[in-house]
């Protein structure tokens, strides 16, 4: 089992502005995890508003993992491999060397599969 995340972290500057908020993240060892959906695609502006935005990340050596709805309905387990391996390469303590089975109950349609 993958440690939990925190969820919507908002990372602040000095004077306690808020720089930018992460879906999922692991702040001891700097990873984000970002659920990109359609809008960042229809809605005008959006991909280059996420462009700038990831730029700005990498300044801060954050690691940025973005996660599209396929990869969390349609291939949960390569999606939380990809996020294992940032994590255990990271060094953030208990990872596992790979993914056990127990993830499956979280992900509808996958429990059967085990």
């Amino acid at each position: 089992m993958l440690p939990e995340p925190v969820v919507n972290l908002e990372v602040r500057d000095e004077s306690g502005e808020v720089l930018r908020k992460y879906d999922l993240s692991c702040p001891a060892v700097k990873v984000a995890v970002e659920f990109n959906g359609k809008v960042h695609v229809l809605v005008p502006g959006a991909w280059e508003a996420v462009l700038e935005r990831r730029d700005a990340i990498d300044d801060s050596k954050w690691r940025l993992l973005p996660v599209i709805s396929s990869g969390i309905y349609a291939t949960p387990e390569e999606t939380l491999s990809r996020v294992r391996r940032v994590l255990f390469a990271r060094s953030l303590p208990g990872v596992p060397l790979r993914l056990d089975d127990a993830w499956r109950a979280h992900f509808p349609g996958h429990a059967e599969a085990a």
